[in-house]
């Protein structure tokens, strides 16, 4: 008997053992029990229209350059409000002055996009729509005062977000989506250490948001996400502000067969847009940005220059952009992702 008493008291005490092991120690579990995630029953994600979105970059390249001050700039705003307002979006424009490089200002404007605003719960898309005044690296000298066309710098973004919008409407969600495109992006002094001359739409709506006490579970940022042979890699803001961000699209990417796009070689910091979202809304927001390998400036051979035309741009690349942000989108609102 006495030894059959220590061999049940041993057993007892290793199963006591493995249980605190499989459970959070002391230190780690919540006294309160987190609340389950409400059911959602599963909505079919829609199929990314890419010659759609070709044709979103068509229209942009049709009112000539949109740099500030240029008639192009307020004809496509115009353009792209009636879009999204086509789309059933809540449609807001958000102007401020903008900071030239001589000293002077301009008008700019922000341009935001809301489906279901009044959903708390909500994911921010964002890309930029100005195109670059000057062709800085376009190898004719004779044209870099020029302003360049920007197909895939600015509109390659926009024309993705313009087809997510048009697909929201086509298969709603009761879920919040805000589509912000940031004015004033892509007018800063290059090379002179001026930080801040850049992203000046982002910083703008960073510091004061289209709503106040605006709150997102993460965002996505796109830039030049257009071109052939597109190559986007672990950009260093995005792994610093959003690690586990990153990892989520890119492994989704990855597993929808997109891997020749979405690559895991790290790249360092690119100041973009979704820098000051991070550091001024708050919001963990990765980049989604085209890195060429072998480049002088890190970019595609046709950045900041007269090449940035319809050329350059691949459907194929819209595609895949286009599919991974929507499965993103929706994957998020049945709690899968």
């Amino acid at each position: 008997m006495h030894l059959l008493f220590k061999l049940i008291f041993g057993l007892a005490l290793i199963l006591l053992v493995a249980c605190r092991e499989d459970s959070p120690s002391s230190s780690t579990a919540s006294t309160k029990e987190e609340p389950s995630p409400k059911a959602v029953a599963p909505v079919p994600i829609p199929q990314f229209d890419a010659r759609s979105a070709y044709g979103f970059i068509e229209k942009q390249l049709s009112f000539g350059p949109r740099s500030p001050d240029s008639p192009g700039h307020e004809a496509c705003l115009d353009w792209m409000e009636s879009q999204f307002e086509s789309s059933g979006a809540r449609v807001i424009r958000q102007s401020f002055k903008a900071r030239k490089l001589d000293g002077g200002t301009y008008e700019a404007t922000n341009l935001i996009a809301s489906f279901n605003p009044d959903a708390p719960d909500r994911i921010l898309l964002s890309a930029h729509w100005d195109t670059r005044a000057v062709a800085d690296y376009d190898p004719d000298q004779s044209k870099r005062l020029q302003p360049i066309p920007g197909a895939d710098d600015g509109g390659s973004g926009v024309a993705v977000l313009l087809e997510i919008a048009r697909q929201l409407q086509a298969q709603p969600i009761p879920f919040g989506v805000d589509i912000v495109l940031f004015d004033a992006e892509d007018q800063g002094r290059d090379g002179g250490g001026d930080t801040y001359s850049w992203c000046q739409g982002a910083q703008y709506w960073g510091r004061q948001t289209h709503v106040p006490n605006y709150k997102a579970r993460f965002g996505i940022h796109l830039d030049m996400v257009g071109a052939r042979h597109a190559r986007f890699a672990r950009e260093g803001y995005s792994r610093q502000y959003a690690p586990q961000v990153l990892d989520k699209v890119w492994k989704l990417a990855q597993g929808m067969g997109y891997g020749m796009y979405f690559v895991d070689d790290p790249e360092p910091p690119v100041t973009d847009d979704h820098l000051f979202v991070n550091e001024y809304a708050r919001i963990p927001t990765i980049n989604i940005i085209h890195k060429a390998l072998g480049s002088q400036t890190g970019f595609g051979p046709h950045w900041h220059t007269h090449g940035d035309d319809i050329t350059v741009i691949d459907q194929r690349t819209l595609k895949g952009v286009g599919q991974v942000v929507l499965a993103v989108v929706y994957n998020t609102y049945m709690g899968r992702f």
